[in-house]
């Protein structure tokens, strides 16, 4: 019997700067650099992972930081918008004088079905939000960073919806209904809540559907792909079978050493990626020092020399 999916794992994308993209995500965002590696494809590229206090599932942005990468561009067939939960509405004020304070660009504090979203942008113009979980209920979100410099009532703690823009509702309905579980929940100004498993910020997705926009282009400042929670390696195996059975591309089993994955296109330029729980990051790391070294999967480590030499120096020492 297959399982629902358990909600978002993490959201990659893209940065122009692997140090201003540390620096944003620890030192104004306040969440922990759980994990310095590279890309496993790409081996000249760091791979960093921004997440909760002990970088649990459904916590994480992750971002490769491509060598000549060109800037994105804002369009539809995308993952247009990531979602960060923080605990209350109490919150959302506070984040708005904080990126007042840091001259963090950001919007007005709005209603979206029933939560406070607040608008904003790092270095690249990545779009980004906070949604509150003042009034949610479903999957429960992480823990704060504990030596962060956000006051802890106040944290990022976890992921929220992504925003899919696409050029045909009626297809990714089909693939969210159809091959993922999702539901349709409702719909608000054009915007449509899908959710999956316990429902709420940490397993929903908004779709909004636009025939006016350009089709994006990928680049830094925008999102390589979203993952979708599973519980464990007999779990993906399902999913692998289950994707297979609708006859639609995939990756096949991926080891990503940190989480076991399976990849498909949910449309020409939007990747899903489907990830399990664990192992997690404190197999090659201790707590203590998560995010302080460059680590590498064990079939990388024989490279450890090659590629120590192909990417520049990153400074993430805290302890």
């Amino acid at each position: 019997m297959l399982k629902d999916l358990r909600g978002i794992h993490h959201v990659t994308a893209m940065t122009s700067s692997a140090e201003k993209n540390y620096d944003f995500f620890t030192n104004i965002l306040g969440m922990r650099l759980v994990k310095k590696t590279v890309n496993q494809d790409d081996i000249a590229t760091y791979h960093l992972f921004f997440a909760d206090d002990a970088g649990n599932a459904g916590t994480d942005m992750t971002f490769f930081d491509f060598p000549d990468l060109p800037k994105g561009r804002a369009g539809t067939d995308s993952i247009s918008l990531t979602s960060f939960r923080v605990p209350s509405d109490a919150a959302l004020e506070y984040w708005k004088e904080r990126f007042r304070k840091l001259d963090v660009t950001h919007g007005e504090i709005e209603m979206v079905f029933g939560k406070k979203v607040l608008t904003f942008e790092d270095f690249d113009e990545q779009k980004l939000q906070l949604i509150s979980d003042q009034t949610d209920h479903g999957v429960a979100a992480g823990v704060p960073w504990q030596n962060g410099p956000v006051p802890l009532e106040y944290a990022i703690y976890g992921l929220g919806p992504v925003k899919l823009t696409v050029t045909s509702l009626e297809n990714m309905d089909a693939v969210l209904k159809a091959v993922l579980g999702f539901t349709h929940v409702k719909e608000e100004n054009g915007l449509h809540l899908y959710e999956v498993g316990e429902g709420g910020n940490g397993a929903s997705v908004f779709v909004e559907e636009r025939t006016d926009l350009p089709l994006a282009m990928q680049g830094y400042g925008g999102v390589h792909h979203v993952a979708f929670r599973v519980e464990d390696h007999e779990e993906l195996l399902k999913w692998i079978d289950r994707i297979n059975t609708f006859q639609a591309p995939n990756s096949g089993f991926v080891d990503r050493y940190y989480f076991e994955s399976l990849y498909m296109p949910a449309s020409r330029q939007i990747l899903f990626e489907f990830a399990t729980d664990g192992p997690g990051f404190m197999g090659d790391e201790p707590y203590e020092t998560l995010g302080e070294k460059l680590s590498l999967p064990p079939f990388l480590e024989p490279k450890r020399d090659e590629i120590e030499a192909y990417v520049r120096p990153l400074d993430t020492k805290r302890s």
